[in-house]
């Protein structure tokens, strides 16, 4: 018979879960916009603003919301893409290594959340992201799960 899991255990699946669906939804995000034409997003975009869904059109959350328009169409689409596939398949492949309890792979998602963090962080300031914080600080919840899984493995491993 296993022991009762902790809230930490809970806890850490949760956040491991939702860490691989967040990485699913950007694997599917990243392989839908090849083939969503730019005007497309220019008009959700407009679409979304005007019809005050993020609050007035000339607000705060709105403008950040066209801006993200406009630098995707203005080249930042292939950069989009490339990260969001890249980001969703780490993201998965890591969270099934953790699921699966492979060892090793835990100080390579460590390695690789501390540099999802670094460089959501960074680009949260290049592009005055509202929304990267946020991913950036859940990183690092998900970060100390982690961390604390595997040390509870390794020590269970003595």
């Amino acid at each position: 018979m296993g022991t009762e899991p902790t809230l930490t255990d809970k806890l850490f699946r949760i956040a491991v879960v939702l860490k691989g669906l967040d990485g699913a939804v950007q694997l599917i995000g990243g392989v839908l916009l090849i083939f969503v034409p730019p005007t497309i997003v220019t008009r959700f975009a407009h679409a979304v603003v005007t019809r005050d869904l993020l609050g007035p059109p000339t607000g705060a959350l709105a403008g950040h919301f066209e801006v993200a328009a406009q630098h995707f169409v203005a080249g930042g689409q292939t950069f989009l893409i490339i990260f969001l596939i890249a980001h969703g398949v780490i993201k998965v492949g890591l969270v099934v290594a953790l699921l699966c309890k492979i060892m090793p792979m835990y100080p390579v998602a460590m390695t690789a959340l501390g540099l999802f963090i670094i460089f959501e962080l960074l680009r949260a300031v290049q592009t005055r992201s509202l929304v990267l914080p946020f991913f950036a600080a859940l990183d690092v919840v998900i970060f100390v799960l982690v961390l604390k899984e595997y040390r509870e493995l390794r020590r269970q491993s003595l």
